[in-house]
């Protein structure tokens, strides 16, 4: 018998809800996700651009529903998940992408200023695997947490203490949630993206700046949204139902370098 491997990659039957879904990766991975199979929460605080991609995925006869959501928000997340759980179901897939890059040289670095980029980058993601990883257990669903990290979660760079750190901790953060939450057949894993062409980004990313900082990192370009795709299925699908606690570096090699 002839056995397909791509389907092990399909997401069939699985909620998924993505944070920061209006736009740049969020997005792509809302898309990808729902050609995939899934069903799809999509969360961000840009209405707007939430109803125009749900309508996008459901004239391509996706389910799909827009959810407005403030992820720093703690109060929020349960009604968030109980409209989602009422309308597409329980999810068993969350992405933790939402996030914010607050960057300035450490002594120029204020409270705020760390305190921002904790606020969205770790807390958020703390408070929704909690409530995600509950409603899991409560369900007797198995799922994965997937925590967009970054690549400077894996060694610093000047400028960045801030954001860097708050990466660095939701990496841990994605090993201690492997080990506890194993016994209830929820993994959660990490990818660490390199430099993306996104909103938060294009500015420096098309400077002469940016363009001067691309030449001289490895693969000597920002990389393609569509190239995080592969990935995340990976660890969201059946296809990588034995990997858990794992931090995939996707930039062309970046880390190599930072090293």
């Amino acid at each position: 018998m002839i056995i397909d491997p791509t389907q092990a990659f399909r997401l069939d039957g699985r909620v998924a809800f993505v944070t920061g879904a209006s736009s740049g990766i969020g997005a792509t991975l809302a898309r990808a996700f729902a050609q995939a199979g899934a069903a799809v929460a999509l969360v961000a605080r840009r209405r707007d651009r939430l109803d125009a991609l749900a309508d996008e995925l459901r004239a391509a006869g996706a389910r799909a529903l827009p959810v407005t959501l403030d992820v720093t928000d703690s109060a929020a997340l349960p009604a968030a998940f109980d409209a989602v759980s009422a309308g597409l179901g329980v999810p068993d897939i969350l992405v933790n992408n939402a996030g914010v890059a607050r960057t300035g040289l450490f002594l120029k670095t204020g409270a705020a200023e760390r305190d921002a980029n904790f606020a969205t980058n770790f807390n958020a993601a703390w408070d929704l695997s909690a409530e995600s990883a509950r409603r899991m257990v409560a369900a007797g669903k198995p799922g994965c947490i997937l925590n967009v990290a970054s690549v400077l979660a894996l060694n610093g760079a000047p400028g960045y203490a801030a954001y860097a750190t708050s990466k660095a901790a939701l990496t841990h953060l994605t090993r201690c949630l492997a080990l506890e939450f194993v016994r209830h057949g929820i993994r959660v894993n990490a990818l660490a993206p390199g430099w993306f062409v996104t909103e938060m980004n294009d500015g420096f990313l098309e400077s002469p700046a940016g363009r001067e900082y691309l030449d001289r990192i490895p693969p000597r370009r920002a990389g393609r949204l569509e190239e995080l795709i592969g990935p995340a299925l990976l660890l969201t699908s059946a296809a990588g139902s034995f990997v858990n606690g794992v931090t995939l570096a996707v930039d062309g090699g970046h880390h190599a370098a930072l090293a």
